[in-house]
């Protein structure tokens, strides 16, 4: 593929990554709450979750999607359920006495599975996928040698902008250290989280 039309990729790639979603705001809140063991779980749940939902894409899910209102509806209302019940499990976790030092501990196993979720089955993201990458495809060149690269490239750069939050929100931890701000910060994070799965929830339908 032709280097101009992968550096615009690329560009476009950056521009969506850099808006905060539903997989940012777990990732912060999971940093501000378990700290660093939380980097690499949520960066390569995050970066495999993409490749899931690229692949699923262009497997034809994506077309789907795009045109079964129903089967939009579903996957959507799946997603912001799970974005939900991860919230309130947020806001519980600081039930706990304020002299608390340490957060309670999740797994990184739990927070691997929890980022790749939310960013595997977001439909809306499918629908991007289905509807964006093809746009930086030559025709006349083989087609899934280019899929592949970009895909590549997306997945790559998801994966640097979930290290930069993670960086960001470890530097915020360590700042604001004390057991009732962190149990503060975790509360905001849940709510963050809840406030996406109910907008996920009542976002339009796919048209």
């Amino acid at each position: 593929m032709a280097f101009e039309a992968w550096i615009a990729f690329a560009a476009a790639s950056i521009l969506l990554l850099i808006i905060p979603g539903p997989t940012v705001l777990m990732v912060i809140s999971y940093s501000l709450s378990q700290g660093k063991r939380a980097a690499v779980a949520s960066v390569t749940g995050v970066m495999l979750g993409d490749l899931f939902a690229i692949t699923a894409a262009l497997a034809g899910l994506g077309a789907l999607l795009a045109t079964s209102a129903m089967l939009f509806q579903i996957m959507k209302y799946i997603g912001a359920a799970y974005l939900i019940y991860i919230g309130i499990k947020m806001w519980r976790s600081n039930s706990g006495p304020s002299t608390q030092v340490e957060m309670p501990h999740v797994p990184a196993l739990q927070i691997f599975r929890d980022t790749l979720l939310v960013t595997t089955f977001n439909p809306k993201g499918m629908l991007f996928f289905v509807a964006f990458l093809p746009q930086f495809v030559d025709h006349t060149q083989p087609v899934l040698t280019q899929f592949f690269i970009l895909g590549l490239t997306f997945v790559t750069l998801g994966g640097i902008n979930t290290v930069f939050w993670v960086s960001m929100a470890g530097g915020l931890r360590k700042v604001v250290n004390g057991p009732s701000t962190l149990k503060r910060l975790n509360k905001v994070g849940g709510t963050g989280l809840l406030d996406a799965g109910i907008f996920t929830a009542l976002s339009g339908r796919v048209s």
